[in-house]
């Protein structure tokens, strides 16, 4: 697969998740984001209306995470960061699932979970993203967590938070995609540190790429 720069751009949310990024690094984050006109820049909640207004006027998303990095947040308490970040601009929400409860075999539960935050995500006509974190998983839990996804009305599977022991594989980002097919988008986020890696990701099936990494990726 060819892609120019720019058209590698609109697969990145160009990331800055980090629980020590100053304002000034946020900042600097979409600075970035808005010369390369990625698809995103993807922040921690607090700094949704510091980037809103950073990328007020262009083609780059504000978008946020909800219930990171750990998922065991209760649902009540993703509901409401999702509202309020999307109140503050955000046009996508990114959430962690319940990793202990899909651990524990209980889907009905991880369903009802994601299935409230796409409820109120769409209330507000924007998009969702359930981040699975693949490296706690198996490939049949894989499997039951994408299916989870869909069932509660995602409009994404997502990988990996970055915060664990290991981010988006190439195996894991094609399984994901044979589980959903055409019916979801795919984002592999973590450890995607190349425009190989990036290609190679995008060839497996993913739709979106997470990455801090989107001015050495987009340099190469």
């Amino acid at each position: 697969m060819k892609l120019t720069t720019a058209e590698l751009a609109k697969y990145l949310d160009h990331t800055n998740l980090k629980p020590n990024a100053t304002e000034e690094e946020i900042i600097q984050t979409c600075r970035e984001a808005l010369e390369y006109n990625t698809a995103s820049v993807c922040v921690n909640s607090y700094w949704m209306p510091l980037v809103t207004k950073e990328l007020e006027g262009s083609t780059v998303n504000p978008i946020t995470v909800v219930g990171f990095p750990l998922g065991a947040t209760n649902t009540a308490t993703k509901v409401y960061e999702a509202n309020t970040s999307i109140d503050e601009g955000a046009e996508e929400v990114d959430m962690v699932i319940n990793i202990g409860e899909l651990l524990a075999g209980h889907d009905e539960n991880v369903t009802a979970d994601i299935k409230a935050v796409a409820e109120a995500v769409h209330a507000k006509g924007k998009l969702l993203k359930v981040i699975l974190e693949t490296s706690y998983l198996n490939e049949d839990q894989v499997v039951r967590a994408c299916k989870a996804s869909e069932a509660a009305g995602a409009d994404y599977v997502k990988t990996s938070t970055g915060f664990s022991s290991e981010g988006a594989t190439l195996a894991n980002v094609s399984l994901m995609r044979a589980t959903v097919g055409d019916r979801l988008g795919v984002k592999a986020s973590g450890g995607i540190h190349s425009r190989k890696e990036a290609i190679d990701m995008i060839e497996a099936g993913a739709s979106r790429l997470g990455v801090s990494a989107t001015v050495k990726i987009l340099a190469e």
